[in-house]
């Protein structure tokens, strides 16, 4: 059975005040008495200093500055004081009379009194007066003793002794009777004690509350938090151990929201690393694919027509002549192929470094479309270019180049009957961007992303006629992702615009 913290502590604290009342208890029965002859004992003694002082300092005291002042000592310790020539034996306080005298128009006090110093210096009364006299303390100067009068039924704590002037001095207080009021306060206590007990219990249940009320709050945000709902905190105002350890909850839960989702962000990096790397292994075997494909008609070719010389198959020396010629251009087609791909693979890994200069992007494309012409005349293409004032930019030359050369093949293969080509540039916010347009039929939309893909060809046909193998864009798209900048393709009514952009700010 479960039993709360608020039942727990109120069951401690209650048996915590029984135990105290109890000890309490025990030692008002027990050691009250003790403690109240001690104390006695304790003033009788003080009185018999302060008494023994104040006759040694009056011997030239009157009889009646003698007496207030023994009846000012008397009032102070509440005890009766007597004292008894040595000499004569006869009371100098408080009054003079004879020890020995025994008349019955004394004093029913001073008779007692007598009979008393009679049983401690004579002893002849002891035995028939039935007296008890118990000593308690015994020095040279004073003896202290209990006393019980059977006349009066009462225990009396008597000191007798002698002064330094040799007077006889004794000192008389009550006992009272210590073992009845002892047990009406015990029993006292003991009601007192059921009564606290009560109470406190109650009190502590209803006041326990405000520790176990935070306490469970706690417990709440804490099993809130092994569900990983971190919403939930601590608001309380204590400026104790509790809000302290509220305040540690909150940290907690703090740091472990941040830890869990640095986790989760690092797990999504992990399963994107994942099928990053599924995609690489993926591309890898589709690249292997592409290749083997790729080399594998030209390598049929040459294998082919190498076999046919070796054999002689034709004497005549044109025949030969196309044999040599056939396998030389298959051959620049691997050639080509093998050189772009290494150019491919060094930017893609980051192997070659960018050489960031500022340079005239126009002088460069003009460059480039001059060699072209040869190859334009022969098509009977027309590649116009209106810009003439300069547009300085800053990028790796080379790649630049080789991104634009790409583009004006890539336009001079696929130009319609229009024979349509345009190179023209915009400048906007620092930014460059050039465009290569070609007369021609437009790209299907469902394709325009897969271009970019190496060895990807919309048109297979057409591409092995003019000997492309799907490489040139993807260089592009590589350049491009180097330089951090933007490239892209758009179909237009009358062809397709290639464009690219670079950096132009002067700083």
């Amino acid at each position: 059975m479960r039993l709360s913290l608020r039942f727990k502590t109120t069951c401690i604290l209650s048996l915590s005040l029984i135990l105290l009342i109890f000890i309490c208890w025990y030692c008002n029965e027990k050691l009250l008495i003790v403690y109240y002859q001690e104390n006695k004992i304790s003033s009788l003694c003080d009185t018999y200093v302060e008494v023994n002082e104040f006759v040694n300092s009056g011997e030239t005291m009157d009889i009646t500055s003698y007496v207030h002042g023994m009846d000012l000592i008397e009032t102070s310790h509440s005890a009766n004081i007597y004292i008894i020539s040595s000499k004569t034996l006869k009371y100098i306080y408080p009054l003079e009379l004879d020890v020995n005298r025994n008349s019955l128009s004394l004093s029913d006090r001073f008779r007692r009194i007598t009979k008393a110093l009679k049983d401690y210096f004579i002893g002849t009364e002891m035995s028939m007066s039935g007296n008890k006299i118990e000593m308690l303390e015994n020095n040279n100067v004073y003896s202290v003793n209990k006393f019980y009068d059977y006349e009066v039924n009462s225990y009396f704590i008597d000191l007798i002794g002698n002064l330094e002037n040799n007077d006889i001095i004794f000192i008389r207080t009550s006992f009272e009777n210590i073992e009845e009021s002892v047990s009406i306060s015990s029993n006292f206590l003991a009601l007192l004690g059921i009564s606290v007990i009560a109470l406190g219990s109650i009190i502590m249940f209803i006041f326990s509350s405000r520790f176990t009320k935070p306490i469970n709050e706690l417990s709440e945000i804490s099993d809130q938090m092994s569900m990983l709902n971190f919403e939930k905190k601590y608001n309380g105002k204590r400026k104790d151990e509790i809000g302290e350890l509220g305040g540690s909850i909150n940290k907690l839960s703090e740091k472990l929201q941040l830890t869990i989702t640095e986790l989760k962000a690092a797990n999504i990096e992990l399963m994107k690393d994942i099928k990053d790397k599924n995609e690489v292994d993926e591309m890898r075997r589709e690249f292997l694919s592409n290749v083997s494909h790729e080399l594998k008609t030209p390598l049929a070719i040459i294998m082919g027509y190498a076999e046919g010389l070796k054999e002689n198959i034709d004497d005549n020396p044109e025949d030969r002549n196309y044999y040599c010629d056939v396998i030389i251009d298959e051959t620049k087609k691997m050639d080509s192929l093998v050189k772009k791909l290494l150019s491919l693979n060094e930017i893609e890994f980051g192997e070659n470094k960018i050489d960031m200069k500022r340079f005239d992007i126009v002088e460069l494309c003009r460059s480039i479309i001059s060699s072209f012409t040869v190859l334009a005349k022969n098509t009977d293409v027309t590649i116009t270019m209106r810009q003439e004032e300069p547009i300085f930019v800053w990028a790796d030359e080379n790649l630049v180049e080789e991104v634009i050369v790409n583009y004006l093949s890539n336009a001079v293969n696929h130009v319609d009957d229009k024979k349509v080509i345009d190179v023209s540039f915009t400048e906007a916010d620092g930014t460059v961007r050039v465009r290569v347009f070609n007369s021609g039929e437009n790209i299907p939309e469902d394709e325009l992303e897969n271009i970019w893909i190496k060895f990807y060809k919309v048109d297979k046909a057409r591409t092995r006629e003019y000997g492309g193998n799907g490489i040139g864009l993807s260089i592009v798209k590589a350049i491009m992702s180097q330089h951090k900048r933007e490239c892209g393709v758009i179909n237009h009514d009358e062809g397709v615009e290639f464009w690219f952009e670079l950096d132009s700010k002067k700083e």
